[in-house]
């Protein structure tokens, strides 16, 4: 590997992952407290840590709702909990912040996209999870969070000019309590906006007009330096997938703008090519979908035939819009699917698109970007690709990703 190019291989020498950049988002586990945080990470992440490396610290994507936030306000309540991961041997580089409510309880669907960036309480939960994240986080280390794209698009103020503005001045506070956090903790943390398909920013053309717009327009040098150390993207290669969006032109436009893209959750979607299938297996292949719409999450669907798309915000409701039409075109489900499978059946995954993205980060200048197996899933998967354990399943992604990474 040429030493221009960023390394993405963990030295195992010392640590599993010495400058942590690899390990699994823990927004899987169901757990709203504290002591449901710790008892997850105790059955299933050191589960996944003897497998992949039971000798070293290992880097963890930690999901820390309200509730654990709240219980984390005190900092004798986050120096302990620090203590309690050291002893453990995990390294909690990123926190996903986009689920700031319970994301198992029975019906998540658009609940997952509230609070949105306009309103106060989105600001406080995630300045919250950033001072958690600083006491966390050994001194001279650097750290992410991932947050929602603004919001989901459910009504007129979420679309008008004054919604982006109150959310670019709301990030904007966040990214100056970052600097703060720096200053004080000697550890870099950044917020990176996560395009979601449907929502308010879906595509990376979105985000750059967003950041243009509402965090680069009419700022300052001050300014324009809070937003390249502290903003930057949360770029989901499913997400991107199931756009249609190319990684490789995603990832350029975001480089050209000179947006940082500070962390890659590693995921992939569900694909069927109808034009590959006749008839009585395209059939079988929609009663093989059926099977994952399921009620908990929002399962968005793009339909391609051609250069057009067809888009819908959940499974049920692409299905249904068949009525008694043959499907055609080319199908991309919003649903992550486990990362080492390419194909289950008559349906395919995204599994190419990682690779896409995993070339692309080889070949360019970037540096010190956080990777973050993201497969929530599980629990919700036909039981045909669910593991025994779903510390085996989880363990078996890494496996996979840090193999390709190697290669």
């Amino acid at each position: 590997m040429s030493s221009s190019k960023v390394s993405l291989i963990p030295d195992q020498e010392n640590e599993c992952f010495a400058q942590p950049t690899v390990g699994y988002c823990t927004n899987v586990h169901s757990g709203v407290t504290l002591d449901e945080v710790k008892r997850n990470l105790e059955r299933h992440t050191l589960d996944v840590k003897r497998v992949v490396c039971p000798q070293a610290s290992m880097g963890v994507g930690l999901w820390l709702g309200s509730t654990a936030t709240n219980e984390l306000t005190e900092t004798t309540a986050r120096s302990s909990f620090r203590d309690w991961l050291q002893q453990r041997g995990l390294v909690p580089y990123t926190v996903n912040a986009f689920p700031a409510g319970d994301f198992h309880q029975s019906v998540v669907k658009h609940d997952v996209y509230h609070p949105t960036w306009a309103e106060p309480f989105r600001l406080g939960y995630t300045q919250r999870v950033a001072r958690i994240l600083a006491d966390l986080l050994p001194a001279g280390s650097n750290g992410t969070i991932s947050t929602l794209p603004l919001g989901w698009p459910s009504s007129d103020e979420n679309n008008d000019d004054d919604f982006y503005r109150q959310c670019g001045r709301q990030l904007m506070m966040a990214a100056e309590t970052l600097a703060r956090l720096e200053e004080s903790h000697d550890v870099h943390i950044r917020l990176c906006i996560e395009p979601e398909p449907g929502c308010v920013l879906d595509t990376c053309d979105d985000v750059v007009s967003f950041f243009e717009r509402y965090l680069l327009s009419n700022r300052d040098h001050h300014g324009r330096e809070s937003v390249d150390r502290y903003l930057g993207v949360c770029h989901d290669i499913c997400h991107s997938a199931v756009m249609f969006e190319p990684q490789s032109r995603a990832l350029d436009r975001y480089a050209q703008a000179g947006i940082v893209v500070g962390k890659v959750q590693v995921s992939s979607a569900i694909e069927v090519d109808f034009e590959s299938l006749n008839g009585s297996m395209a059939k079988d292949a929609i009663k093989q979908l059926t099977s994952f719409a399921e009620p908990r999450y929002l399962h968005q669907t793009n339909v391609r035939i051609g250069d057009l798309a067809s888009f819908h915000e959940d499974l049920p409701l692409a299905l249904q819009s068949l009525g008694t039409d043959d499907p055609s075109g080319r199908w991309r489900i919003h649903f992550h699917v486990p990362i080492y499978e390419s194909r289950f059946g008559l349906i395919s995954s995204t599994q190419s698109q990682i690779v896409e993205c995993i070339d692309w980060f080889e070949s360019s200048a970037a540096s010190g970007v956080h990777f973050e197996v993201e497969t929530y899933a599980w629990n919700v998967m036909p039981e045909s690709l669910q593991p025994e354990r779903l510390s085996a399943g989880i363990a078996k992604e890494i496996q996979w990703f840090t193999d390709r990474i190697q290669r």
